[in-house]
């Protein structure tokens, strides 16, 4: 049995064989109840798309002022990243990192990630450093918060209605649009791009030629026997079967 084929409950770490989901089939794990994985999305075209445009959108709102405030006959107005300078200018360095990481940093990350291994996926290839990219998604994921910035924003033009003239900008609507794209971004699990690389990998392998090396072990195989019967691990029955580990050849 190949080892690939094998899957760890993240709770438990009780070993299963790997078997193939069909849609939206679910596997759990027997033991715990805990989620093992789901099956293989085949709407790559429409997650792909909603990141791109979130992408897009998430540039815009970069770009563009996200309110202009007028008061007294004086206007100004700023962008995400000028209040970013305005607060370290402020003395308040560690909030203006804070603000960076969770606004800018981690979704654009996780973003371009995304769009790192969902592209090449569609075109039917596995990306270089393909896992450790998934695991950077993974990583990120829970610190983007692109809905708790809009809930201040919104949160501010209420308070600020009494004190000035409130002219929502271009950005402040890109902030909105983004965070509904990121919400359903979000609900795309990365992990079952796993599953679908390890189907393109083994619809790429090939036979490789055998050698000499291959036909003397093998011929040492012959001479010392068939190999022992493996040892099941103790696994309680479910509609998975437990792992079966391969036993040692001898010789």
């Amino acid at each position: 049995m190949e080892h690939d084929n094998l899957i760890a409950c993240h709770e438990c770490d009780t070993l299963f064989r790997k078997p193939r989901l069909v849609g939206r089939t679910v596997a759990r794990c027997p033991r715990c109840g805990a989620t093992l994985y789901r099956g293989i999305s085949r709407r790559l075209d429409a997650v792909s798309a909603m990141t791109l445009g979130a992408l897009i959108t998430f540039l815009i709102a970069q770009g563009f002022p996200i309110v202009e405030l007028e008061t007294n006959g004086i206007t100004s107005q700023t962008t995400l990243f000028g209040a970013l300078i305005a607060l370290w200018d402020e003395d308040m360095q560690i909030v203006a990192v804070m603000v960076f990481c969770s606004t800018i940093l981690f979704p654009l990350t996780e973003l371009v990630a995304l769009l790192y291994v969902l592209i090449p996926l569609r075109a039917g290839y596995v990306p270089h450093a393909f896992n450790r990219v998934l695991r950077a998604i993974q990583f990120v994921r829970p610190w983007g918060m692109i809905e708790v910035f809009m809930l201040g924003i919104l949160i501010t033009i209420v308070k600020m209605v009494s004190l000035a003239r409130v002219i929502p900008e271009a950005a402040l609507f890109a902030f909105g649009v983004l965070t509904l794209m990121l919400a359903v971004v979000v609900t795309f699990d990365p992990r079952i791009l796993w599953d679908l690389a390890d189907e393109l990998g083994a619809r790429d392998q090939r036979p490789l030629p055998r050698t000499s090396a291959d036909s003397a072990a093998a011929a040492l195989n012959s001479v010392a026997g068939p190999p022992a019967p493996p040892e099941v691990l103790g696994a309680e029955p479910s509609a998975l079967p437990p792992v079966v580990p391969p036993a040692p050849r001898r010789g």
